[in-house]
């Protein structure tokens, strides 16, 4: 648990005060940006260094892609409420991340094996941390604005592409995670204690 990787994901979550407090205390956008686009980096960071050093942990596999999507859902929000970024593509963007951690809560419930994040998801995700907080620096006062708001389209049409594309790529993966741990539900529960289990459950209702 007590890791590097886990604790940049930590901090990560951390920095999401920062950030609202940044954008809506201070009305700076630029440092705002730059803060949202150096959290977006670090997500790259954690995962380098727990391969790298062999530091992958089961909890660091769920906190990973929480604190991905709990800072995209919030800044993608913010920036939205702050006019910074199309509408449209805000929504894609949080109507993509709420469908796919609503699939993951329900999986789990259904006693899926759980599924690891794809690359197309994790480039999607890059991408469009990187787009947004151009889209921010593209409606500051400073005079590379219009460059910044053209740097954005390109990041976030691939981004979206590819953040959609992973969901496609994640029905298959989900079909054989909830049958897989089904059969191994099925299997734990087909010796002696897993009967004395049903039957005590069945009891108890």
């Amino acid at each position: 648990m007590l890791t590097v990787p886990n604790a940049i994901s930590v901090g990560r979550l951390g920095c999401v005060p920062i950030f609202l407090w940044l954008l809506f205390k201070r009305h700076d956008r630029v440092g705002a940006a730059w803060l949202l686009a150096g959290l977006g980096v670090t997500d790259w960071v954690d995962g380098w260094i727990a391969r790298r050093f062999d530091q992958v942990s089961e909890l660091g596999k769920v906190l990973d892609p929480t604190a991905d999507r709990v800072l995209l859902v919030v800044g993608i929000a913010a920036i939205m409420a702050d006019g910074s970024a199309p509408m449209w593509v805000g929504e894609a963007v949080v109507a993509r991340e709420l469908l796919v951690a609503g699939t993951a809560v329900t999986l789990a419930a259904l006693g899926a094996d759980r599924i690891d994040v794809i690359w197309a998801g994790k480039a999607g995700t890059f991408a469009v941390m990187i787009a947004f907080p151009l889209f921010l620096i593209g409606h500051a006062n400073i005079s590379w604005r219009r460059q910044a708001m053209a740097a954005a389209w390109v990041w976030a049409l691939p981004g979206l592409a590819l953040a959609w594309y992973s969901v496609v790529r994640y029905v298959p993966l989900a079909r054989n995670a909830l049958a897989s741990g089904r059969e191994r539900s099925g299997q734990a529960s087909s010796g002696p204690s897993g009967r004395a289990y049903r039957w005590r459950l069945g009891s108890a209702t």
